[in-house]
């Protein structure tokens, strides 16, 4: 028996019409749509009167589900996966579902369609030719700081999603961890209150504690900077005579050279000795 096809349908983030001929098609022809919220999805479908078998796909119930959708798939049903908005698989469990229908050997197809982190990234005026996705980051504090930590020195723009109640706790964890960089802001992407906002993240913090926190959020992030590469075209005594003229006592001269040339103390103290 021939096995069926997945077919990864992005659906739009807002605006109803943002749908490709394509997806519709696939909509009309699939034997299941699998949905995470048939309750939203059917609003797509009724608008452009589609008719077909909806199953609940989302977090809650993947691993069941996704076993029940992967016995159809190799009994030969085509299934389109689509998410409440945007493409499937992208902070969402479709990129498990898809893993598994990959492992069976089971035919995936992706069709191109809306995403709100690349629509926010082109909105925002900071540098798209290399960028990182890194999603929803951890909702505890503790969390939250490490991986902004691991960010730090991240030269390229970086993407994050945060939902209102924590968006003012992530701008102030950005604020300690990595400084008060250039930031844009997307809300109601493709809808009649679409906004975006740009500037520095203390901008930010002070625009939305003065005007409220709603809807769903993207932030695009400005990388971080190349530091300036150390001074190693001069002697370590030279180096180190350069600090102590510029104010620095000896002892913490002879500390700046051995970090930033990843020395060893006792080796740029013996070199002092000549000073």
């Amino acid at each position: 028996m021939e096995k069926g096809a997945l077919y990864i349908c992005p659906t739009p983030i807002g605006n109803l019409e943002d749908i490709t001929l394509r997806t519709l098609k696939v909509l009309e022809e699939v034997d299941i749509i699998a949905a995470e919220d048939t309750r939203h999805t059917i609003k797509l479908l009724n608008h452009y009167n589609i008719k077909k078998p909806l199953t609940s796909y989302h977090e809650h119930n993947k691993r069941e589900k996704g076993v029940e959708l992967i016995e159809k798939l190799n009994m030969g049903e085509t299934i389109a996966l689509v998410s409440d908005a945007g493409m499937p698989g992208i902070s969402d469990p479709g990129e498990e579902l898809i893993a598994l229908a990959i492992e069976e050997d089971i035919r995936v197809i992706a069709l191109p369609g809306p995403t709100a982190s690349v629509t926010a990234l082109i909105l925002s005026g900071l540098p798209t030719g290399k960028f990182v996705f890194e999603g929803f980051l951890p909702s505890k504090k503790r969390d939250r700081i490490r991986e902004l930590e691991k960010l730090k020195k991240e030269e390229r723009t970086f993407i994050l999603y945060e939902s209102p109640h924590r968006l003012l706790d992530l701008l102030k964890s950005i604020l300690d961890v990595l400084g008060n960089r250039k930031v844009s802001i997307s809300r109601e992407l493709t809808k009649v209150y679409e906004e975006t906002f740009r500037g520095t993240i203390l901008e930010a913090i002070e625009r939305f504690e003065s005007q409220g926190v709603k809807g769903e959020f993207v932030l695009i992030i400005e990388g971080g900077k190349i530091e300036e590469e150390p001074i190693l075209d001069i002697t370590i005594e030279d180096h180190i005579r350069k600090y102590i003229e510029e104010g620095l006592t000896k002892k913490d001269a002879i500390k700046k050279v051995a970090e930033e040339r990843n020395l060893p103390k006792n080796r740029v103290y013996k070199e002092s000795l000549k000073i």
